[in-house]
Order: structure tokens, then C-alpha cells, then sequence
């Protein structure tokens, strides 16, 4: 359906809507709602074919039979996405349809719940665009904690602190050499479309990966969300950067080496962090261990060693 749009076409120009509609019941702050408002535009009017398991994401659309998405949505289980779109981009294939087909999930459907079959997915390279908004917490069920938790976060499971690092699912999903996976903040809009755009216009296994504030879950302001994620990529804590065939790494915006005061500015404005449960020193070290690793990689995979 290379015609095909989200809302029409109007003297030949392709219009269009929001994939997100006014009016819908998600929190203010809600770094998923801008996701959704920037994946529709990154669509550039495709209508797409969506799959969302258990999440904000599902009970975003409201109740039958009104739905705030202006595209076709097909509720998952908290497990099977990958799955379920893998039928839907079979169906298209044998329709001769060439409408995109988006799991749009959030961490614990991801990282956890879903990550078997978004592993077999990702090995069979299904035709499918996975997007997983981390707002590194079960933001649906009351904020329990997950394997996108960062260490030192507090939750309902995990009132002490949690005591284990982030797990990362970008090396995972590298691993996996798929074609492209990346990493996106609401925050640098520019990169974000970018990188939706050019997964949008590959083929196989696509994963990007969104940080995305959740004002409940991390006990913060809502006008302060997009600030935050800013925050989280000027200290380092949050590295931009891409992966091609799981192997040509490139880091698209690169911050200063962190400090202390650039990591105060993200976690001093987040109540999840508990007082005396973070050792900021400990952190930096984290995130410099972090960006020697992404550095070699650039280095040795750049985009001009490309396997042939």
C-alpha cells in the first residue's frame, strides 16, 4: 500500500495526522506521548500496522470503540508483540502491502517479559520496526521495578534501592546483528527523527530504543521531562549512538566527559533517587567504563570498515 496514509492525500501532498489523537487520557509529562506525535511524523503519512502488548502504550487507546490512535492497533499479550507482528508483516508481505508494521512497548515487555520473542524475532530478521519506550519501571501496574531499573532507584519492589545495574539491551540486540538498532531522547528531536527514518527505510529487524520520562514512576515534574532526558545524555548516562548490521557502531552526539554537578542536574530532580543510596562517584565510573566501550567499538566498526 505505497499510498497509503495516515489520514489522506490532499492536492498530491501527503497529509499527515498525528498517530497520537488530542484528548487522550496519558499523563502530562509522558515522555511516550511525544514518541508516539514524533513516530507518526517520521512515518511521513505511511499508515502503519501496530502491535502493542501490555503497557501504558494499550490503555492509551481508550475503550471500545473509540481509540485514540489514528491507526490500526492489535493488543498483545505481555509477551508476544514480536510474535504477533511477525504474522501481520507475513500478511502484508503476501498482500503486497508495504505498510510498516511497529511493536510500540515499553521496558518491562522488552528487557523482561518480552525478550524471548523479541529475541526469536530478531534472529529470523522479521521485516518489523520494535520500539521500546524505557521508562525504566512497570509504569502500567505502579511502578515496580524492572531489568531497565538504573541501580540506586527505589521502587514498590524494590523500597530499598534497587542494587543491580541497567541491563543492556542495546548490546543485546547488536548481538543479534540485526540491521540497524539505536538509541533515542525525546530530547534531541533532529537525531530522533533521523534515526526513525532510517529505520524506517531499511528492511529486517529494526530496534530502537527510547528514553522516556515517566513524572509518576520517577516521582519528577512533568515540565521538566524533556529537560531531563537532556540531562541524562549531557552527563553521558544516556549515550546517542547507532548500530548497523551489529557491528558499524557510530555515536551521534557526544557530551562531555561527566561530572559530578552534570549528574547532579539529572538525578537531584527525580525523588526515585533515595538520599544516600547513590554513590555518584560510583556512577561516573559506570558511565566512563561505558563510553571507553562505545569509543572502541566506533573505532574498530566505523561506518567506513564496513563488512562486505
Amino acid at each position: 500500500m505505497s499510498t497509503s496514509t495516515i489520514e489522506g492525500q490532499s492536492d498530491g501532498v501527503t497529509q499527515c495526522e498525528h498517530l497520537l489523537r488530542a484528548g487522550n487520557t496519558n499523563c502530562a509529562g509522558c515522555g511516550m506521548s511525544l514518541g508516539l506525535l514524533w513516530l507518526g511524523e517520521a512515518l511521513d503519512g505511511h499508515m502503519p500496522l501496530v502491535v502493542i502488548p501490555a503497557c501504558c502504550g494499550i490503555v492509551t487507546a481508550g475503550a471500545f470503540p473509540t481509540t485514540s490512535y489514528s491507526a490500526p492497533v492489535a493488543a498483545s499479550t505481555f509477551a508476544s508483540s514480536p510474535a504477533v507482528a511477525t504474522g501481520l508483516s507475513a500478511v502484508a508481505e503476501m498482500n503486497q502491502e508495504d505498510n510498516p508494521v511497529i511493536c510500540w512497548a515499553g521496558d518491562g515487555g522488552t528487557y523482561d517479559i518480552g525478550i524471548a520473542t523479541l529475541s526469536a524475532a530478531a534472529e529470523r530478521n522479521e521485516n518489523i520496526i520494535y520500539i521500546c519506550y524505557d521508562n525504566e519501571i512497570y509504569g502500567n501496574t505502579g511502578g515496580q521495578r524492572s531489568s531497565a531499573t538504573p541501580e540506586g532507584v527505589f521502587t514498590t519492589t524494590s523500597p530499598a534501592g534497587k542494587s543491580e545495574r541497567k541491563k543492556d539491551i542495546m548490546a543485546i540486540m547488536a548481538a543479534h546483528r540485526i540491521p540497524y538498532a539505536a538509541t533515542l531522547s525525546i530530547a534531541h528531536r533532529d537525531d530522533f527523527l533521523r534515526k526513525l527514518r532510517t529505520a524506517r527505510d531499511k528492511q529486517g529487524f529494526r530496534f530502537l530504543l527510547i528514553h522516556s520520562p515517566c513524572p509518576t514512576g520517577w516521582k519528577s515534574e512533568p515540565e521538566e521531562s524533556v529537560e531531563l532526558v537532556r540531562h541524562a545524555v549531557d552527563c553521558g548516562l544516556f549515550p546517542l549512538y547507532e548500530v548497523h548490521d551489529g557491528r558499524r557502531y557510530r555515536v551521534t552526539i557526544r557530551p562531555d566527559p561527566p561530572t559530578p554537578e552534570a549528574v547532579d542536574k539529572y538525578v537531584s530532580r527525580q525523588r526515585r533517587f533515595r538520599h544516600g543510596m547513590l554513590d555518584t562517584d560510583k556512577l561516573i565510573r559506570q558511565i566512563e567504563d561505558q563510553w571507553r566501550y562505545l569509543d572502541v567499538m566506533a573505532r574498530e566498526f566505523s561506518a567506513d570498515d564496513a563488512i562486505r
